[in-house]
């Protein structure tokens, strides 16, 4: 329902600004718990994530690889291929968009009352706030805000029409050729997906290796970077870039160690930044710092009645955090401050739907070392696993760091699934369960998640390597 009334006054339980996945956790909780709840969104429903991120890029993705798959079992070189679905892959993405927006999402907001596109929600005062011509307040208000693309201070950026992920999936068609600055998720996904359907791609960035997320894993970044050398794809890391410019067809862009790459278009995918712009916040008296607005461990802001599950807070820049964090933040609301859940305590995983996939959940290699505890290193190979063979998915690996009793303190997966099988380690770390947990679990046969079982019986296999326990073993036999 869209509000018509210019004001409204103390008529909500609950005000959401913000309708990405976080506002779309909080107002479709509230509104089915039977509060009445208003929802501002200045753009579109589903946001930035829905949109213009992890949904079009997956499409984009899955298109990509139906072509590459098709050109492998044709026998084909990928530039003759013209696969089915992928000859206009953004007109095609765009209607799938308007057809969720329009036929799915909207439906699941029926009992919340929505404000789109009227512009940006402002702040009055803590309990207030304005849209448009519209003053709105409510008993409680959620901050749901999301980021935008970080442009680089590069020489020359500003004069040149660059791509982001809020306007890629805009494209008319396939440019020739491509530069992409940025080599993280978005930068590694985007590149992928290009060169398969076409696209000539370069990777520059100045981090040391790919996917360079959390201090990064040496052993995945060099997988997935030698996949891309094999797929055409130039990749240049440890790159300082002095600065770009428009010619005459092209985008030039030279880097500190004497290269010019040349494309027709340049990519920015280099991060994110906070996007708190408009709302006013020191009108509410919300804290707030370059990192984010402030919030304690159970996403109160500096007003207690303001919460700011999301992005905004900066913690996690992750679309299922925030639609997790938005559940936390709603439970928060109304519990008993003994019974509020803090949202930190609560494992990331993430997945980068490179093909391989790169998927991690709990502490990086880095940090184990920087803290100086005491792990081993078990792996399983994909190359070693007959249905990964078969299925002709042989590349890639399963690595999980364990404690001495067998603690699991983190797992990395690179290859076919790691984003479904990443789940099952985040819920054993979470839980707190060992290895002998997951090594006791019946795992689905012959699926990719059949390694994670691997890890467990390669675990149990060390461990019979004691003196002490193969005696014991003898002896009860």
């Amino acid at each position: 329902m869209v509000l018509m009334e210019n004001t409204v006054k103390n008529n909500y339980d609950v005000m959401v600004i913000g309708m990405g996945p976080a506002g779309m956790a909080v107002a479709g909780m509230a509104s089915e718990m039977g509060l009445k709840v208003c929802a501002v969104e200045k753009h579109m429903l589903g946001g930035e994530c829905m949109n213009v991120g992890c949904i079009p890029s997956k499409a984009l993705l899955r298109m990509a690889r139906t072509r590459n798959v098709f050109a492998a079992l044709s026998g084909m070189e990928l530039e003759e291929v013209e696969a089915p679905g992928v000859k206009k892959p953004f007109e095609k993405i765009r209607e799938h968009l308007a057809y969720i927006n329009d036929k799915k999402t909207v439906n699941m907001f029926a009992k919340v009352d929505l404000l789109l596109g009227e512009g940006e929600a402002s702040f009055v005062d803590e309990n207030t706030v304005r849209e448009g011509e519209k003053t709105l307040s409510a008993r409680k208000i959620f901050i749901c805000t999301g980021t935008k693309p970080a442009v680089p201070p590069v020489e020359g950026i500003r004069d040149i029409d660059i791509l982001t992920n809020e306007n890629v999936f805009s494209l008319k068609g396939i440019p020739e050729s491509m530069i992409i600055l940025g080599g993280g998720a978005i930068g590694c996904e985007l590149a992928q997906a290009f060169n398969r359907l076409g696209c000539r791609t370069y990777i520059v960035h100045m981090d040391p290796q790919l996917i360079p997320a959390g201090g990064g894993d040496q052993e995945s970044s060099d997988l997935l970077e030698k996949v891309f050398k094999e797929e055409g794809i130039e990749v240049y890391n440890a790159r300082r870039i002095d600065k770009v410019e428009q010619r005459e067809n092209a985008v030039a862009l030279y880097t500190d160690k004497g290269e010019t790459i040349q494309a027709e278009r340049l990519m920015v995918a280099a991060g994110r930044r906070i996007d708190l712009s408009g709302l006013k916040l020191e009108n509410a008296g919300v804290a707030y710092t370059k990192k984010g607005i402030t919030v304690n461990r159970f996403l109160q802001t500096s007003r207690d009645h303001i919460y700011a599950p999301g992005d905004c807070n900066g913690y996690a820049l992750f679309s299922h955090a925030a639609m997790h964090q938005g559940m936390i933040a709603l439970m928060n609301s109304m519990a008993p401050r003994l019974f509020r859940r803090d949202y930190r305590t609560y494992v990331v995983p993430w997945t980068v739907f490179t093909e391989p996939q790169i998927s991690h959940v709990g502490k990086m290699e880095s940090q184990l070392k920087n803290e100086g505890v005491s792990y081993e290193v078990i792996r399983a190979r994909y190359e070693d696993y007959g249905a990964a063979i078969a299925e002709g998915v042989g590349v890639g690996f399963v690595k999980a760091f364990l404690g001495r009793t067998g603690k699991i303190l983190g797992v990395r997966i690179a290859g076919e699934g790691s984003g479904e099988m990443i789940n099952e380690w985040g819920l054993a770390i979470q839980k707190g369960l060992r290895i002998s947990d997951i090594l006791m679990l019946q795992h689905s046969f012959p699926t990719m998640a059949f390694l994670n079982k691997r890890i467990g019986e390669l675990w149990a296999m060390n461990r019979m390597k004691s003196p002490l326990l193969r005696r014991l073993v003898r002896l009860l036999f």
